[in-house]
């Protein structure tokens, strides 16, 4: 099935599937039922078994998904089966902790350049890697084939470099910048913004009322 026809909740619960099957994989464990999987991921079985049905006939009645089986399939669909390098933008705290990060990660999708425009972070080393010049970012991006970029700076900053990531031909974007991007129709961006996630999370904490009524 085309990948436009897959809605974004579908991709976004395919690395939910694969971080938990390669936990079982790791436990020695081979087969697991949809049943399963909704017990421990806190997600209905049916939704599970739809989801994987998007894109084959994975499991056997009776008898559930094979483990490894489901890894490879599920790492083939994400493309994790590839080499997929990404440019991090954005020497900071932030930038720093994900290049450590990443660094310990075994997967075939690594952060391979890091760019900053402050003249004294570049030159730095974090990790493998050299902070390298703006001015490098295009020639690196095309001489590694990098598809993927991240920011990480200053918002006031985030739609100039978006810009550069999108014209030196970066195909997705993961934003850190409290800022909406404004990029052609054909490049992909997430945005992970921590404020908003735990503001959100405010509107769920009782209130000084709340709570003393509880207590009563």
């Amino acid at each position: 099935m085309k990948s436009d026809k897959i809605s974004e909740a579908v991709v976004r619960r395919l690395p939910v599937y694969l971080r938990f099957l390669n936990d079982l994989q790791k436990r020695e464990i081979s087969t697991v039922s949809s049943q399963e999987l909704g017990q421990k991921l806190d997600l209905n079985p049916a939704q599970i078994r739809k989801d994987l049905a998007y894109f084959g006939d994975f499991g056997r009645k009776g008898i559930g998904y094979d483990v490894s089986y489901l890894i490879e399939k599920i790492r083939h669909i994400l493309k994790l089966d590839q080499q997929i390098n990404v440019a991090l933008v954005g020497a900071g705290n932030l930038g720093h902790a994900l290049s450590n990060y990443n660094a310990y990660l075994k997967d075939t999708m690594k952060i391979t350049a890091i760019f900053d425009a402050y003249p004294p972070k570049v030159g730095q080393q974090i990790n493998s890697l050299v902070v390298q010049p703006m001015e490098e970012l295009s020639s690196t991006i095309r001489s590694q084939g990098i598809r993927i970029g991240i920011i990480t700076v200053p918002d006031s900053e985030a739609q100039n470099v978006a810009d550069i990531l999108v014209d030196s031909g970066i195909e997705a974007i993961l934003n850190f910048a409290p800022v909406i991007l404004k990029t052609p129709a054909n490049i992909r961006i997430h945005a992970a913004d921590f404020t908003t996630d735990l503001q959100s999370l405010a509107y769920y904490l009782h209130d000084g009322k709340d709570a003393a009524e509880d207590e009563q």
